[in-house]
């Protein structure tokens, strides 16, 4: 691994593994934040900057020096004519927020293809330049929520997961990211989330017929220091997780079966494990923004399978 790619790593997912290395135990937890109650629609409705401002007032320490949640593109003082949630702003989901007339989408990922959004190195690229200037034509915003939805209590991703899943009542404030489940084989909980998630196909390393309670849920991509970690603490049945380096989770689950353990790992990919987050935003938001249309719009798995 170059260096370069280790640092932008390592500070990509600050946010994020530092939440859940607040729930294993490592730092103290963030005060419990809801959305502010004195605010009120103005008479010619919100902007998109208003619709920003509102988020961040749902979240303890935001705005925050450091983030990569900022405007991609567009005006965020225009009026806001509808939003839009998804993992990702491709090219497809941009077409479809025209088609609803939402001039503003609410990303939880990059938009152009690295984790700062830079855009220098990419100037005279085509692919570039088209999604470019099809936000540019149509007036629309995009807007990064990634590091304040994972700091808001409860974590939206974590939430919109469990919500999915049928798993929200199994929720701990206190250890938000290991939940006790009925007693469910590995085979029976690979069929949920293939069904609940949309999820095609599915990596595991375990037995499907073994019997799992105690789950370490870490969707994403929290990395292999974070994965660990919850599998040496929780010792749990299961980690469910959203994507793995192969050369650090995978083998050390492989490691660890080998020496008598039975914790068992379910790898269910990276977009698929968050995208119920962006659905959950809808309506974690609708409530505070009447007549507004809000729509989460599935950015999907970019892969087939052969």
């Amino acid at each position: 691994m170059h260096a370069p790619l280790e640092k932008e790593t390592a500070w990509k997912r600050r946010k994020f593994v530092g939440t859940i290395l607040t729930a294993l135990g490592t730092s103290a937890l963030l005060p419990v934040a809801g959305f502010a109650e004195n605010i009120r629609m103005p008479k010619n409705g919100l902007t998109i900057q208003q619709v920003i401002d509102i988020i961040l007032k749902s979240v303890a320490g935001a705005p925050f020096k450091q983030t990569v949640d900022t405007i991609k593109s567009g005006d965020p003082n225009q009026p806001v004519t509808g939003i839009v949630t998804t993992m990702f702003a491709t090219i497809g989901v941009i077409k479809k927020a025209i088609s609803l007339n939402a001039n503003f989408i609410i990303a939880h990922e990059p938009t152009f293809y690295n984790h700062l959004d830079e855009t220098a190195w990419l100037e005279n690229d085509e692919t570039y330049k088209f999604k470019k200037a099809l936000l540019e034509k149509h007036n629309i915003v995009v807007w990064r929520c990634h590091d304040y939805l994972h700091a808001h209590q409860p974590d939206g991703v974590m939430m919109g997961v469990l919500t999915a899943m049928g798993w929200q009542k199994y929720y701990d404030a206190k250890k938000p990211y290991v939940i006790t489940i009925e007693p469910a084989s590995l085979q029976s909980i690979m069929d949920l989330a293939k069904k609940n998630l949309g999820i095609a196909h599915l990596k595991f390393i375990g037995d499907r017929s073994q019997v799992c309670s105690r789950i370490a849920l870490i969707p994403g991509a929290a990395g292999g220091t974070v994965q660990i970690s919850a599998l040496q603490k929780e010792k749990p049945d299961l980690l469910i997780c959203g994507e793995v380096r192969e050369w650090e989770t995978s083998e050390y689950v492989r490691d660890l079966r080998s020496s008598g353990s039975k914790s068992a790992l379910l790898v269910l990919g990276h977009i698929v494990s968050e995208e119920p987050g962006l659905e959950w935003m809808v309506k974690w938001l609708q409530p505070h923004m009447p007549g507004i249309k809000i729509t989460h719009i599935p950015s999907a798995d970019a892969f087939s399978w052969g």
